[in-house]
């Protein structure tokens, strides 16, 4: 009786020393998981635009925590035309980039999302994110000129991740804790 209680007992500090890690192994697997999906869209909306030659974007909902990606309609009445479904970040995620202050090395000047989509009259959509690809899947702004400034970050409070989208239409994938701008290049 003595030995299978000691079994239970090293059974019990075991399984309170896993739980805990493997708590944060999951919760860092869903923020990846998420930042990956958005660096995804981004390189897919970049192809859209291209193949397609028209211009396409990922809309990004930033107090619905989701986004997904629409094209340019240029027959019948021009607009922006969802493609596939809403996509939704997972528990505990959120677009953001918690307290850092810094962006990835070589990307923004200072660290912010993507700017506020238009509809399709041009008037700014208030909590939102986009980061639009003309025809030749090049980043543009809201007057068509290239920028080198989209980023789309994301928290789960502590790791931040961001895909970043160069002038030349380089996405990249980028990695900080959230306690300080220690970024890295996935």
């Amino acid at each position: 009786m003595v030995e299978m209680l000691a079994v239970v007992g090293v059974l019990v500090v075991v399984t309170a020393m896993v739980v805990p890690v493997t708590q944060r192994t999951v919760e860092s697997v869903r923020s990846g998981g998420d930042a990956r999906g958005i660096a995804n869209y981004i390189a897919l909306a970049k192809m859209r635009a291209a193949s397609d030659f028209t211009h396409a974007r990922v809309f990004v909902d930033l107090s619905d925590n989701t986004y997904y990606m629409q094209t340019w309609q240029k027959t019948g009445t021009p607009g922006w035309v969802t493609e596939g479904g809403t996509q939704t970040l997972s528990s505990g995620v959120t677009f953001g980039f918690g307290s850092l202050a810094a962006a990835p090395p070589n990307t923004q000047g200072t660290i912010a999302q993507a700017p506020m989509c238009e509809d399709d009259t041009g008037t700014a959509i208030g909590n939102t994110a986009c980061v639009v690809f003309n025809s030749r899947g090049v980043p543009i702004d809201d007057t068509g000129t290239p920028t080198g400034v989209d980023a789309i970050y994301l928290t789960d409070g502590t790791a931040v991740y961001g895909t970043t989208v160069s002038a030349t239409g380089l996405t990249r994938f980028w990695w900080s804790p959230a306690s300080a701008a220690t970024w890295s290049n996935q």
